[in-house]
């Protein structure tokens, strides 16, 4: 009889051990969408894409996030981004910054967002709100503000074409500023 308690005790510090342990276990699993979350993220990258051995391009960026298990893979750069693009013998030739972007692989189409500057050079400069780069086209396009401008005018309009080299474009809705010398007048 004296043990009876001894058993009883033990049975209710096994029992409470036993209930919180099975309720301290929680599934998250079943609340989590794995296509809304980055397969993965990386902070300040610089990294440099090559084709065929080539090397194309160097992107640096804050926040790289990639969403593979996305219903339409994309990655996400949505703290900026800036690009590079070399020539055969690893001149630059071209750059891009953009307050954020986004590529989406299956259609390789880039979306550049903020304040997108590109720059071909030596000396002409693209500014938009938006801009659009579809790699299997090969073309640049914006269905909002255009600035270009070089050494000898500045472009404005809305809507904008061009291939992806910015060598030959058009602006769908122009107006200009065009210098004038008084001796051609």
């Amino acid at each position: 009889m004296k043990l009876l308690p001894v058993y009883f005790l033990v049975f209710i510090i096994f029992s409470l051990f036993w209930s919180c342990r099975e309720e301290s276990k929680v599934d998250i699993s079943r609340n989590l969408d794995s296509s809304k979350m980055a397969s993965m993220s990386t902070r300040n990258i610089s990294t440099l894409i090559s084709d065929s051995g080539v090397t194309q391009y160097k992107i640096i960026s804050p926040l790289w996030n990639i969403y593979d298990e996305a219903e339409n893979p994309y990655w996400s750069f949505p703290e900026g981004l800036y690009l590079q693009k070399y020539d055969k013998d690893y001149n630059v030739i071209a750059t891009v910054a953009a307050d954020s972007a986004k590529f989406f692989k299956n259609e390789r189409l880039w979306r550049l967002e903020g304040e997108v500057e590109m720059t071909k050079f030596p000396d002409e400069l693209f500014l938009s709100p938006r801009v659009f780069w579809d790699q299997r086209q090969q073309q640049l396009y914006s269905d909002t503000f255009i600035h270009i401008e070089n050494s000898t005018h500045v472009i404005e309009g809305t809507g904008f074409e061009s291939d992806e080299s910015l060598s030959r474009y058009r602006i769908l809705h122009p107006n200009g500023i065009f210098p004038v010398n008084k001796d051609s007048l």
